[in-house]
């Protein structure tokens, strides 16, 4: 059944990959780490290999996206090269797959090492602090 599921995400992950947008999933190595902070909130997915049945997993998640992380200015990066490490990489230290999201401040809030839904993913952004004092902003009435 393994290789079934494998060859399924396999499939779709090109789709996921060729998306437009902000939500077009960025490699580490592409991304200024300064140019974040304030602006975008990073969600981080770490892994040893592209065909790791974790990344995929996440990647496909993700692809699921209706808009909801963009409405919390989310930028995915990606990165599957632990032989050179980007500088996320060397600040965040993952082993194996991991998923890290951080505020807008660039500090890492939540690490987990297995796959999380869209729904569990921007459920955990709204509680960070950042993202509560953006929301009583928006809507001061709630």
């Amino acid at each position: 059944m393994k290789p079934l599921f494998s060859l399924v995400f396999l499939t779709f992950l090109p789709f996921a990959a060729q998306a437009e947008g902000p939500l077009a999933p960025q490699p580490a190595t592409s991304v200024q780490w300064e140019a974040l902070i304030y602006h975008q909130r990073p969600v981080v997915v770490f892994a040893d290999s592209p065909e790791d049945p974790a990344f995929l997993r996440q990647m496909a998640l993700l692809a699921r996206d209706t808009g909801e992380l963009a409405e919390r200015d989310v930028v995915l990066i990606t990165d599957t090269d632990p032989a050179t490490p980007s500088e996320l990489r060397q600040k965040l230290r993952p082993r194996g797959f991991s998923l890290v999201l951080l505020d807008k401040d660039l500090k890492p809030i939540l690490r987990k090492p297995l796959p999380w839904d869209l729904r569990e993913i921007t459920r955990a952004i709204d509680k960070f602090p950042l993202r509560r004092q953006e929301m009583l902003e928006r809507h001061p009435g709630r």
